[in-house]
């Protein structure tokens, strides 16, 4: 295997081998030194310090993203997936760097969201021209929502799930549901599916903590049971799915910084 240089990006990391897109080459269209999001997820890889915002805005323009991604060497990519720190679509130029990238590389463009604020009408404008939005669904009540998302003032699950089932209904690309298992949501399970069943994503992706940080992961023998409220839709599990061998480009700092490492 040919051995890779590694590089300090700074808006670009990976490629990252993941369960759910391959090799995937991620986008930090927030690039903040702090954590910016309107979750504070009990899960988070990236800790508890942050920022809560969810006013969009230009963060790093596009064209500094188009610069790092047209200086990488010839690599193995699946798909050029938007998360990082924080959430992806507090980014008020998502649409912007979708169009961009897809002008210069020839992969699938993937957003990884928390669904937080995809009620609203430009963010589902921008992420329409994604080839697969990856959205996040761990609660089936408002209670459960604030058990495990922390959501900031303003954000509710109402608003949460209707956003979801209007995008689905326009969105041409493919949409999976994540959730998230863990102490606190995995006796719901039948509710959270009920509302899967609801929005009838292409994919549903179960998932649990593996990497560290302040819960613990629930179990690969739970995961099986939980994995049988789903045997109607098509479905993933973090335990089942394998996972490809990838060469990262991106340095270990910037891949810390992400909490990929």
């Amino acid at each position: 295997m040919a051995v890779v240089e590694k590089r300090n990006l700074k808006y670009i990391y990976g490629p990252v081998s993941s369960w759910r897109l391959g090799s995937s080459l991620g986008v930090d269209p927030i690039s903040q030194k702090d954590k910016i999001c309107t979750f504070d997820c009990v899960y988070c890889q990236l800790g508890g310090a942050g920022r809560f915002l969810k006013e969009r805005k230009i963060y790093v323009p596009a064209e500094w993203i188009v610069e790092e991604i047209s200086s990488l060497p010839p690599v193995k990519i699946d798909y050029i997936t938007f998360s990082g720190r924080g959430e992806p679509t507090l980014a008020e130029n998502l649409g912007e760097m979708i169009k961009a990238l897809k002008t210069i590389r020839k992969e699938k463009t993937a957003v990884i969201t928390n669904s937080s604020i995809i009620n609203r009408a430009d963010v589902q404008e921008d992420l329409s021209l994604a080839d697969f939005v990856v959205a996040k669904l761990d609660a089936c009540s408002p209670g459960s929502l604030e058990a495990i998302n922390n959501p900031m003032e303003g954000i509710s699950l109402d608003v949460i799930i209707d956003g979801i089932k209007r995008f689905r209904a326009h969105y041409q690309g493919k949409l999976a549901l994540q959730i998230m298992f863990v102490d606190q949501n995995k006796d719901y399970v039948e509710e959270i599916a009920a509302l899967a069943r609801e929005i009838g994503p292409d994919e549903v992706q179960l998932n649990t903590p593996l990497r560290p940080c302040g819960v613990k992961p629930v179990s690969r023998n739970e995961m099986g049971k939980i994995e049988g409220y789903f045997t109607d839709m098509n479905c993933v599990s973090v335990y089942e799915k394998g996972k490809k061998k990838v060469a990262a480009i991106s340095g270990e700092d910037t891949l810390r910084r992400r909490g990929k490492i």
